[in-house]
Order: C-alpha cells, then structure tokens, then sequence
C-alpha cells in the first residue's frame, strides 16, 4: 500500500483495510433492536428512584440494573458513533449518530436520581449495607467514588438549584467558543509560495512550521493583532468563567477551586504543586533546548514565531502499514509475549480502519466499549509520524483489553488522569527502540527531536498553562479583577521565565491566553504534564529490561481499570505521582536525549 493521493469514497477502500464492525453487531436490523430495547429499559429504571436507600438489596438492584442498561448503550452508542466516523456523509449512520445521542440524554436524564439518593444514605448505614448485603461488596469503590466527597454536596434542593444554573454559569465558555471559532475574523497572510490565504486555526498550525522565516512571522503577527482587537472582551468571558469555578467550589465548602476540581479524581492538590516546583526547577533544561533550536536555525534572537519550525529535516524514513505494523511489533515485544498477543489480535482481525476516505473524520483514536473488541480509527500516511500513531492508539488499545478482560463491568473504563499515560508509554518504548536500531544521524535527529519536541510541548508548555491558570483563579478568589492588561502582563512575564534568555520577550505572545480553550476546562490541563512525565518514567524502566517493572505495568496497571483510584494504581505500577522523582527520572530522560543531539548536530 502506497500513500494515497486522492482520496478514494468509502465503497472504493480494500475491505482489509477497513475495520470489522459486524463484530459489534452483525446487522443494522440487529442495532436497531438493540437500541430500542435500551429505550425500552429506561422507564423501568424509573421504579428504583426514591427506593435505594431503603435496603442494601435495593440498591445493589437498582446499581445494577442501571450498570446493565448502560452496559447495553455503551455498544449501541460505538456502534453508531463508528459508522458515522468511517464517512461523516452517509445520512444513514448520522441518522443512527443521531439517534444514539438522543438516548444518551434520555438515559442521563433517567438515571439521574442514582448518586443524590447514595448521597442521602447515611455513612453508617451505607457501610451496614455493604457488610451485609452479599454482592454489594463487589461495587464498593464504585460507591465510594460517589460518596468520597459527601461533606461537599449540598441539599437536593440546593443542588437542584445549582444544576438549572449549569447553563448559565456556562454560558462565559460558550461565549469564548463562539467568539473564538465563528465571529472573530482572522487575517490574510502569505503562505509558502507567496499566495494570500486566509489565516485559520489549521492554516496557523501549519504557518507556523514554515522554512520561510517571514511566512512565519506574519502568521503569528496576524493571529495576535486578531485577538488583540477583542482581548477586553477574552478578558471578560475568561473572568466570567472563573467566577463560575469558584462560586461553585465555595458554595460547595472546598478551599479553592483547585481543590475542588481535583477531589473528583480523589488527587492531592501536591500533585500540582510538585509538577510546577520541578518543572520550573528544571527550565534550564528548555533553555538549552531553545539555545540549540537557536543553533540550528542560524538565528541572532529565538522570536516564539521560530518555535516551531522543524530542526532536524524530515528523514528518509517511510513504512507501508504493513511494515507499520512490523515495526510497532519490534518495538513492543520489551512488554512480553501475553501484551504481543493482544498486539496482533489487534492487527489481524481488522479492529483498524486504516486509509482515508472521502468523509471520513480525521486524526486518529482508540474506541469501542465493554463487550466489543478494541478498534482504531487511522487515517494512514506511509511516514514516521503515522508509524507514532499505530503505537500511540495502540497502546489504547490494549489497556482496553487487559481492562476489560480483567475488570467487571463497573470498573471497565480508566479515569482521564491516566488515561493517555499507556498510549504515551508506548511511544517512549518506540522511540528508545529506534534509537537502538537506527544509525543514520538524520534518522537518529529526527527521533530525539521528535521526543524532546512532544516533551516540550506536553511538560513544559501545559505546566505554563496550569501555572497561569492556578493564578487567575487565586486572583480572582482574592478579589483582584481579571483584566486583560493583568493577566497579559503575568502571562508575558511567565513565558519569558519558561523560554529563557535566548527568546525575544515578543509583546504578542502576552496575548495567548486568550486563545487558549483548556483555561475553561477547570484544572483540567495540568495532566497532560504528569500523564507525559509518568510514560516517561515507566518506559525508562521497561526498556531497562526490568522484568518486575514489566509485570507491575501490565498487572498493576493495565489491568487495574478504575477499580481503584488513579493516584493508589500508578504507586502499584511503580510511578508515586504524590513525589517529585518520577518527574526527576522523566527530566533526566530529556537531559540525556538533548545531550544526545547536540551533540549529533
């Protein structure tokens, strides 16, 4: 299979390179009965509201015939969502899309009842209830998960109130959404080849890679006088988004927002401390990475506009996908043959949707549910990069399986914090493996970038986004108003401190906060940094060829679902995210692959 040139419609792909999803249901006839025998279980779960508190036997009823509904939508909902993905042009699946997302909210709305009435059953009696209701046992960290933060939920009336005011107290985000993707118009700016185009997000992205040092600066000059016309009002919707956060975490009695946000995955708030102390104690690190971009660029002055053009050219590297997956295989067999199995159980029985198609959506991700087997969704160039990408949902893949085969239903899933650390890890394991196995100097280069690229980008730039955005909302609890003169003068300053002395201290860049969407998530950035540091660490000890470090990822990992909190799972798998060495091992991995290349170039 070569590079395809022109995009071929779905009927026109190989079948061997599309994915097998009569695996899931084997016909359209068979979804529908599905979905309507979800729609038909939902008024039954109607009868449990206002009964699980009665009897350790009734709630362990109503949990599970809840779980089992669920269970049953969350195959009629991938089923759906993938056949609309394969070609976003097919009105049949958008209808089906359609449909699915329609009964999500009926179940939601449904099944709503469930945690305020666990919150409404006293401590005591909850735990009288689990002692001695047989079976109930096997949902305690489920329930515990609800109940964790009992001391912070407030009435059902109060809460009631609270949740017919998410709309509005979200309105600050839909506003930026808006304003961001739809009102504001963006300049025209040279590309490449001179020609005037129309500056986009996606044109930016790709600008912004430029060899051509004036293309560069002219995208990233457009961009910023763009959203300079409207920073008060950024200012204004950003504000108006924290005000919401820490409303809702006072009201909630938490001591900040911080707090507040972290308590729902049960994390410490020194978790987030830790990752800024060190990053900030490491940024030496990113200032010699910048000094060689320096370097290499032939540059007096590094301007942000020069941060992401490649260094390193592009190598002589190309895989077919069935090379692809020969590789992937190489590199991965470090993990063992029980994770190889899974590895080519995944190649071979077509889980993956390989080549693109007219409508097919794009970029790449790991799907499926509980009870279908774990599918990719490509869209397959023959070059390095999409070799990254096999191993990357790959690694989805197969935590989805040691999950699913190991957990039941109730603790199928992982949480967000961990959630991209096995696809991450699995990308550090490649990169080691090439590294080993190639000696051209330009392949070599390409492949140290290509990981302190990802690892500036993930550490070091998310912690600068978490660090401004622990900021704004301390600010804003202490009563300083969130202006745009304010908040682009600390933003300046921080980039400055991140990108060191050899970047220019460009007034635009003061500016990005604006732009940025993860400031509305609510703490939501800083895993990014710890998911990267953690895969960082872990593959540093499997490459090791440390056969324990092996079997406490896979056992105490992999397998491990969300049947225990996320900070508890990683300690049994070897990393301890409440210290600050496994973001030592994971800087002294950058330090010695910047070593590496600076001294290759």
């Amino acid at each position: 299979m070569s590079t395809i040139t022109e995009e071929p419609t779905r009927d026109q792909v190989p079948e061997e390179l599309t994915w097998d999803l009569t695996k899931v249901f084997a016909t359209d006839a068979d979804w529908e009965k599905a979905l309507a025998d979800v729609k038909a279980a939902l008024p039954d779960l109607q009868h449990y509201a206002g009964t699980l508190g009665q009897s350790g036997t009734q709630l362990l009823a109503g949990i599970q015939a809840i779980l089992k509904t669920a269970r049953a939508f969350e195959k009629v909902y991938v089923y759906a969502s993938m056949r609309s993905d394969q070609d976003t042009g097919n009105a049949h699946y958008q209808q089906y899309d359609a449909q699915a997302s329609a009964v999500a909210a009926q179940f939601s709305a449904a099944t709503a009842f469930m945690e305020p009435e666990i919150l409404a059953i006293p401590a005591d009696q909850l735990t009288r209830f689990i002692r001695d209701t047989p079976g109930l046992s096997d949902y305690q960290h489920f329930i515990d998960t609800i109940t964790v933060n009992r001391d912070h939920v407030l009435s059902a009336d109060q809460e009631a109130l609270l949740a017919g005011a998410a709309d509005a107290l979200s309105s600050s985000a839909q506003t930026f959404g808006i304003l961001s993707n739809s009102d504001l118009v963006l300049p025209k700016v040279k590309d490449d080849d001179g020609r005037t185009v129309q500056l986009t997000n996606g044109v930016y992205s790709t600008l912004l890679q430029s060899a051509h040092r004036d293309v560069r600066e002219g995208a990233f000059k457009g961009l910023y006088a763009a959203y300079g016309q409207y920073q008060h009002t950024f200012a204004s919707t950003l504000a108006g988004e924290i005000k919401a956060h820490n409303y809702d975490a006072q009201v909630h009695h938490y001591p900040d927002a911080r707090a507040a946000a972290m308590a729902r995955n049960h994390i410490p708030a020194s978790v987030y401390d830790t990752l800024i102390e060190q990053v900030n104690a490491h940024l030496p690190l990113l200032h010699r990475y910048v000094a060689l971009r320096k370097r290499l660029l032939k540059l007096d002055t590094v301007h942000m506009w020069d941060m992401y053009t490649p260094i390193t050219g592009t190598p002589q590297l190309s895989y077919t996908f069935p090379e692809a997956k020969a590789e992937a295989r190489r590199a991965l067999a470090v993990l063992g043959d029980d994770y190889l199995s899974h590895v080519d159980e995944i190649f071979n029985n077509r889980y993956i949707d390989v080549v693109e198609n007219k409508g097919k959506r794009s970029g790449a991700y790991s799907g499926g549910s509980y009870d279908t087997p774990p599918y990719e969704l490509l869209n397959w160039q023959d070059d390095l990069e999409n070799l990254y990408t096999l191993v990357h949902e790959t690694g989805h893949s197969v935590h989805s399986w040691y999950t699913r085969h190991n957990q039941p239903y109730q603790y199928g899933d992982y949480p967000i914090f961990i959630a991209e650390i096995a696809s991450t890890t699995n990308e550090n394991i490649l990169t080691d493996y090439l590294l080993q196995t190639q000696s051209d100097p330009a392949v070599r280069a390409y492949v140290l970038n290509h990981y302190l690229d990802g690892f500036k980008g993930t550490v070091f730039r998310q912690t600068q986004f978490a660090e401004f955005e622990h900021h704004i909302h301390q600010s804003q609890q202490a009563g300083t108003p969130l202006t745009a003169e304010g908040m682009s003068q600390f933003y300046g300053d921080l980039n400055a401190r991140y990108y060191g002395p050899d970047t220019a201290k460009d007034p635009e860049i003061a500016l990005e906060w604006s732009r940025i969407p993860h400031f509305y998530y609510d703490y939501y950035v800083y895993q990014y940094s710890t998911g990267f540091a953690a895969a960082s660490t872990l593959a540093a000890k499997i490459t090791s060829q440390d056969p324990a470090a092996r079997e406490r990822y896979i056992n105490n990992f992999l397998k491990s679902g969300s049947s225990r909190y996320p900070i508890e799972t990683m300690q049994r798998a070897g990393v301890d995210m409440t210290q600050a060495a496994y973001l030592e091992n994971a800087f002294q991995v950058f330090a010695d692959r910047l070593a590496e290349l600076e001294k290759l170039v």
